[in-house]
Parts: C-alpha cells; structure tokens; sequence
C-alpha cells in the first residue's frame, strides 16, 4: 500500500472515531412506546392518542370488544375504569392521563400500579376539543398503589 494512501485510511480513521460520539447526539430520541387498549367506536380514546402522538409517545392501539376483561387481564382495578386502558413502561394508564404526568411518573419510578383518570373528565386530553365548548371540569390524576389504593398525584382546577 502505498503511503499517501495509507496515511489517508489512517486519518479517515481517526476522524470518523472522533466525530463517532457526536452521531450519537445527532440521532433522534427513541420515542417512548404507549400500547393503549379500546373500544373501536370511541372518539376520546383516539384523541386521547393523538395527544400522546403531539407529546413524542410511540402509540400502538389495540381494538377491543370487552375492554372490562383487558382491563382486569393487566391488572388496573375495575374502580377506576374509564374509557381505555394503556401500558407504559412496565406501568397502567387508566382513563385521559396528561403526557405530562405520564413523563414523571416514568421519570420518578414509584413502585404502583400506574395512574388513573377515572371517568371521563371534560378538559382531560381527549376530552377537551371544540366540542366541549371550553369548559374544563377539576378531576385529579390518581396514583395507583400496588396494593389497589390510591393518592392524588397531580389536581387539575
């Protein structure tokens, strides 16, 4: 080999190891994955979902008949139930949790069972379009225990 060009790999070399730590930055995050269990008629749960989109969550939705029995299978205590049921980072999301406490309960890492919304709170994410007129009723994001109890996390007013 002759020594331009041998000289030539060697400095290709050492500049693609020293900009390798930097194409790591440049790389797009990975984007945290939601898998959210519904009813296939209900029109809050998509744009519960797509408040998650517009937050940087990766959603996969799961169309189901019975959403009492995939409820009950993950394991979020039928007291809370709203209109769907998600999964999370080894957590439940019950009802229209905001993306905002989704992070921090996934930053935070309690030992629970996830969080709940229970009902259907006008003014939660996915229940707050134009056809809601504006209004925004207080509703508190709930903090399931692993024992099934719960504690406000956050109060919406």
């Amino acid at each position: 080999m002759p020594a331009t060009t041998e000289h030539q790999l060697r400095r290709r070399l050492l500049q693609a190891a020293l900009l390798l730590p930097f194409a790591a930055l440049a790389a797009p995050p990975q984007r945290q994955q939601v898998e959210v269990w519904k009813s296939p008629y209900c029109g809050c749960c998509k744009d519960w979902i797509t408040h998650l989109e517009n937050e940087g969550f990766a959603v996969i939705a799961h169309e189901v008949d019975d959403l009492d029995a995939a409820r009950k299978r993950l394991g979020m205590p039928a007291r809370y139930a709203s209109c769907h049921t998600a999964r999370v980072g080894g957590y439940l999301l019950e009802g229209h949790v905001p993306a905002r406490e989704i992070r921090r309960l996934l930053a935070e890492k309690p030992k629970a069972i996830g969080l709940a919304v229970p009902g259907m709170p006008v003014g939660s994410p996915g229940m707050d379009g134009p056809a809601y007129g504006g209004r925004r009723d207080p509703y508190d994001v709930l903090l399931v225990q692993a024992d099934g109890r719960a504690r406000i996390y956050l109060s919406y007013r």
